[in-house]
């Protein structure tokens, strides 16, 4: 099931603004290169985030989840000068694509990317952070949540992607462990009465939290 319907998708990406040349040539390189290149972050869902930085006067951003690093650069950009984006991303692999991406923006600077696995490299950071963005293994959200609230700033906003997981969040019984583990999350953010939360319609669904 696509939660929203192609041609409504296809409209949205033709209305937003398209990325900067850096930007489009990390994700054309992104769709010819790499096995699976639905991981990256759409171009709606990547204004959005690039929106929440500029109205919320973010200085610090986190990301779980790097890919080939269009979302981390995408973020950096709207940070000023001294703004910092920590990502984390698991497979060296694509950490070696991403780190080549970074190291050829103007932006790279204000990148720091770390190698490994986010449920032990996040208990190593230090609040706070303005954004956190959420966007790897489904399975581990709940983890991801548990371990980046306390890191969220007072005013701060947690954005989580792909929390519809093609509409198998429906599913009486899902078969992927990923659509069982976007539920489990789903359902925690939705009974935390440390946060408020709107869950969106944008791509394959944006859960938004905040504290309460």
């Amino acid at each position: 099931m696509d939660p929203v319907h192609p041609q409504i998708e296809t409209y949205a990406s033709a209305h937003t603004t398209p990325p900067p040349e850096p930007l489009a040539a990390v994700a054309a390189v992104t769709q010819e290169a790499m096995p699976n290149p639905g991981m990256m972050s759409g171009l709606v869902e990547s204004r959005l985030l690039e929106a929440l930085i500029v109205v919320s006067g973010a200085r610090r951003v986190l990301e779980v989840g790097t890919f080939t690093g269009f979302g981390a650069l995408t973020m950096a950009a709207a940070l000023p000068d001294e703004g910092q984006v920590v990502t984390i991303e698991r497979n060296e692999d694509t950490a070696a694509i991403a780190r080549d991406h970074i190291g050829r923006s103007d932006h790279g600077h204000k990148i720091e990317l770390i190698v490994g696995d986010a449920r032990e490299e996040l208990g190593r950071l230090e609040a706070p952070f303005d954004l956190v963005f959420l966007d790897a293994w489904k399975g581990d959200y709940v983890h991801y949540y548990e371990l980046t609230l306390p890191l969220l700033a007072p005013r701060g906003i947690m954005v989580a992607d792909n929390v519809l997981w093609r509409g198998h969040v429906l599913d009486a019984d899902p078969a992927e462990g990923e659509a069982r583990g976007v539920i489990a999350f789903n359902e925690l953010v939705q009974a935390d009465e440390r946060t408020h939360n709107a869950l969106l319609t944008v791509g394959d669904g944006l859960m938004l939290a905040w504290r309460a």
